[in-house]
């Protein structure tokens, strides 16, 4: 296999600047929630207040991005994340203002975050179901790779970024530019001459939003993998959450080694995005799914357990690469099991299952933490995963 194959995406000049514009501004994003983790854990010395700011913005994906689905399904795509992407500037802009003035409080950062995450309900149907447009559905797996490789390459420049900024410019930095970066993506969409499809006909809302619903629950092998990703979107992710408290309570260090802890499971996460787009499609997406997700549920129990901060990088390389291998390849997979006009809302319940059980979750995990410690909420929370990897794979198997 050829390297211009593997990266056949990258042929499509529209595909091209929204990839280049992503990589950019969700390196400010990871920027941001490095600063903003930081920024929590500083003014309150809690787990509980970490799963509490992180619930805030995940709440609104809970509650509006079904209609985001619906809307990336009735509107032209590149106009509605023109409009998500210049509203997501004000929140960065007002976090490094109270920074500044020293007035941030817990409730602000939260209040914040909840609008970040109700703009984010709206976005992110929306470009995730923009890409097979892009890019045909041909391309489709490539693309999904490539755009994982985008995100987890931020999460590994953001951090180390975000760490310089911090030490030399002060906390305010990351979140003034992360505002600028979103000019990266703003100027790429206006360029691209795709502009998304519209549904010509309209049931209503309510109507539309049940036969997306409806599709997907009817097909047994979209079904499984829809509630994997919620038990990982509710058990597995919310540790993220807790890294600040792991790096201050369990592996005594500061500021710098919590930013490489969140480098390494993006380092992890990247290598898996360059695997899939070098692999250009994985032949049995079943099984595949399978094993990535016991590279998550386990190495999670293993990171519980730890006190040795190198050995602790070497696992969240591998819970980075586990995760982005299952769920790369569960959006391609429900993409391209979807007929064209449900892709919008096919994304969104993908989203919803995702990223909307993370309130529920994230507010567990910090409770729990809060109570018994951050490293045996993890283990908890990681036997179940374990457990629950379990009986994924043996439906797999059986089908």
């Amino acid at each position: 296999m050829t390297i211009s194959r593997s990266f056949s995406a990258f042929g499509f000049r529209d595909y091209k600047l929204f990839w280049f514009g992503q990589l950019i501004s969700l390196s400010g994003t990871w920027m941001q929630s490095v600063a903003q983790g930081w920024l929590v854990y500083s003014l309150t010395k809690s787990p509980f207040y970490l799963g509490m700011v992180a619930a805030a913005g995940s709440l609104p994906i809970l509650l509006f991005t079904l209609g985001g689905g619906i809307a990336a399904d009735r509107f032209r795509k590149r106009n509605l994340l023109l409009l998500t992407q210049a509203l997501s500037i004000l929140p960065a802009l007002l976090l490094g203002i109270l920074i500044d003035i020293n007035m941030a409080a817990v409730w602000q950062v939260a209040l914040i975050a909840a609008f970040l995450g109700t703009v984010n309900a709206f976005d992110i149907p929306a470009r995730q179901s923009f890409m097979a447009e892009l890019v045909g559905k041909e391309n489709l797996t490539n693309a999904v790779a490539l755009n994982s490789a985008a995100f987890h390459g931020a999460r590994m420049i953001g951090p180390v970024i975000a760490g310089i900024a911090i030490a030399n410019f002060g906390l305010s930095a990351c979140f003034y530019l992360n505002a600028v970066s979103f000019l990266a993506v703003i100027v790429a969409l206006s360029r691209i001459r795709t502009v998304g499809e519209v549904r010509i006909s309209s049931q209503g809302i309510l109507k539309d939003l049940i036969e997306g619903i409806q599709f997907m629950r009817n097909k047994p092998e979209i079904y499984r993998i829809i509630i994997m990703i919620a038990i990982f979107g509710l058990l597995a992710m919310p540790f993220v959450t807790l890294l600040p408290a792991f790096a201050v309570e369990v592996l005594k260090t500061g500021s710098a080694g919590f930013g490489l802890l969140v480098g390494a499971t993006g380092a992890g996460a990247l290598s898996a995005a360059l695997f899939l787009a070098l692999k250009g499609d994985i032949e049995n997406k079943n099984r595949f799914m399978a094993v990535a997700a016991f590279c998550v549920s386990v190495p999670l129990l293993f990171f519980s357990l730890s006190g040795h901060f190198y050995f602790s990088l070497t696992i969240l390389f591998v819970i980075g690469w586990g995760l982005v291998s299952f769920l790369a390849t569960a959006n391609s997979f429900i993409q391209l099991s979807v007929p064209d006009n449900l892709r919008g809302r096919a994304m969104s319940v993908y989203t919803f299952v995702f990223l909307g059980t993370a309130p529920i979750g994230n507010s567990l995990m910090g409770t729990v933490a809060d109570f018994i410690g951050a490293a045996h909420a993890v283990s908890i929370f990681a036997l179940i995963c374990i457990l629950v990897s379990a009986v994924f794979c043996v439906k797999i198997c059986k089908s």
